[in-house]
């Protein structure tokens, strides 16, 4: 019993052992690796230029390692008419075959020694310069100008593709780091800059790729330009202090590193996510398969660079021709979709319920927005909104900016991302119906913000039904009457007050007679009615005066009726 424990148990270890050997690999040199390309960025110009004898002018300049060997071919057999210019510092052995129409041109005392199979009286010796600058303007003074300018390390082949060699653009020759294998017009083979390997088996079944990228610390620190075609890709970066890797296109990337990491059209880099001495290549994946939670890993490689400028591409196996047409742009700071950015519209600030794309909203109702983007590795940015406007889709479009205002969330709540709400009422008066919406952002990391290009989507506005005004209608319940009853009788009880105030102040009845009134009036039919007569006895104050006059005037009741 005891002995079949054992066994067991080394059948375990066995199986243990096995597993973890397969999660490792080590890597060969292989200049056909499907999933990782690398070269280096060295010196070289691309134009429009043409002779006026309809002829290119090329310049090849040649760089060999001490340890290679300094033999390379030359296939320029299948070709358009050519001016092609042959410069080296050193001694190397070429094995050409040229098409009648390419004419050779190397240094007087130059050390390439040429062999052909096929004799043609189309090599020629001219006092060619040595250095770069001088180089192109020799050849601008021989030959009009210059087409292309290449510096190729470590050379093994050069083959004519036939096709046009030229550049839409300028015809001006301005000598720069620059990718040699975008040149279509020939096909370059050098000594492979990397080894690689990949465990096995693979598991076709994951989804995202887990790329592996070291480089020696005996290499020297350099500019590691990282592009990457690959969807849903996740990759590791190591290299010695000082190396820095600028990610072109981080879409749908995850990355990790034990350097500085640059983002295109961002001011500030990303300090490393991780502490790595060790180069061994073992070590190096059990780093990255630690740190991505990860059972294996789709590729690693190893780079041995020289020169300051590494262009490295992660391939889209999908569409491998893509690595030799793109052209890579690694000095400029407007790159577009640093980010990939979404925007969601809701219908209440709670942020519940999504609205759908067809959904067409009423411009008088407030409609919220959420800015969403992806995570770049596994740092945290803050989108920041800068502007919205909206654009009319018709033949004659319109442009109105759209006033917004951000809404309150938290970072654990909204983790790369941000809301805002805003009010179509400007596109009231509008008739256009269809707008795209568009907003500005910037990503904001450790308080400094670069600029994350724009988010769009499609509006359907409608204009809000108008009801005709209804007549208010009054509602007279038991409360509303009785307030009016007493209102009534109030107002009854003031009216009766104030007159007994008048009648207390004048003295005047609250009532008039008819009668007397009618006296008074002349031509009232009641005036013939007899009259009360008036008493003879004077007040106290019309005595004085009626004395006065009392012997002039005598006063009867007959003589005043008449």
């Amino acid at each position: 019993m005891e002995g079949h424990v054992v066994l067991f148990a080394l059948l375990l270890c066995i199986s243990a052992a096995a597993s973890a050997s397969s999660q490792t690999c080590n890597p060969i040199k292989d200049n056909d690796n499907p999933w990782v390309y690398v070269t280096e960025e060295l010196i070289g110009c691309w134009t429009s230029f043409i002779g006026q004898d309809n002829a290119e002018v090329h310049i090849l300049k040649f760089n060999f390692d001490t340890s290679d060997t300094k033999m390379f071919s030359l296939e320029m057999n299948n070709t358009k008419p050519m001016n092609l210019i042959l410069a080296s510092p050193g001694t190397y052995f070429a094995l050409h075959n040229l098409h009648p129409d390419v004419k050779l041109y190397v240094k007087n005392d130059s050390t390439i020694i040429l062999h052909t199979n096929v004799q043609h009286d189309n090599v020629y010796k001219r006092d060619v310069p040595s250095e770069d600058e001088e180089l192109v303007k020799w050849a601008s003074q021989e030959f009009g100008g210059v087409t292309s300018f290449t510096t190729i390390r470590n050379l093994q082949l050069v083959r004519s593709t036939g096709t046009k060699g030229t550049k839409p653009g300028s015809s001006n020759c301005t000598l720069r780091n620059e990718d040699a294998s975008e040149k279509h017009f020939m096909k370059i083979e050098t000594v492979p800059l990397a080894t690689s390997c990949s465990p096995s088996p693979q598991n076709p079944n994951d989804e995202t790729e887990l790329h592996i990228i070291n480089i020696p610390e005996s290499a020297n620190p350099c500019n590691v330009s990282v592009r990457v075609d690959a969807k849903k890709t996740s990759v590791f970066l190591r290299g010695p202090q000082g190396t820095i890797w600028t990610f072109i296109n981080p879409l749908h990337t995850q990355f990790g590193s034990n350097n500085d990491i640059v983002l295109l059209a961002f001011p500030n880099r990303i300090p490393p996510s991780i502490t790595l001495n060790s180069d061994n290549a073992v070590d190096v994946q059990r780093k990255a398969l630690d740190y991505f939670k990860a059972s294996t890993f789709t590729s690693y490689t190893e780079v041995t660079p020289k020169y300051p400028m590494v262009l490295l591409v992660l391939r889209d196996n999908d569409i491998p021709e893509v690595i030799k047409t793109a052209p890579v742009t690694p000095t400029t700071t407007n790159a577009p979709h640093q980010m990939p950015l979404l925007m969601q519209l809701y219908t209440s600030p709670d942020y519940l319920s999504p609205m759908d794309p067809n959904t067409k909203v009423q411009s008088d109702k407030r409609i919220y927005a959420e800015i969403s983007g992806q995570t770049l590795g596994f740092i945290m940015l803050t989108i920041k909104v800068i502007s919205c406007f909206v654009r009319s889709t018709g033949s004659c479009p319109v442009v109105k900016e759209l006033p917004f205002m951000s809404e309150a969330c938290s970072a654990n709540v909204c983790p790369n991302s941000t809301r805002l709400s805003f009010s179509l009422d400007q596109l009231h008066e509008l008739t256009t119906t269809t707008w795209d919406l568009e907003c500005s952002v910037k990503l904001c990391y450790s308080e400094k913000c670069g600029d994350g290009g724009r988010v769009k989507r499609n509006l359907e506005v409608t204009q809000p039904c108008l009801q005709p005004p209804t007549p208010p209608c009054f509602d007279f319940r038991l409360p509303g009457v009785l307030g009016i009853a007493f209102g009534g009788f109030l107002i009854g009880v003031l009216l009766i007050g104030a007159l007994w105030f008048i009648k207390i102040k004048t003295g005047y009845p609250t009532g008039l007679d008819i009668s007397s009134t009618a006296a008074n009036l002349p031509g009232c039919p009641c005036s013939g009615a007899k009259r009360q007569p008036v008493s003879t006895n004077p007040s106290p104050s019309e005595n004085s005066s009626a004395n006065a006059s009392i012997g002039s005037t005598q006063s009867t009741p007959t003589s005043s009726m008449a």
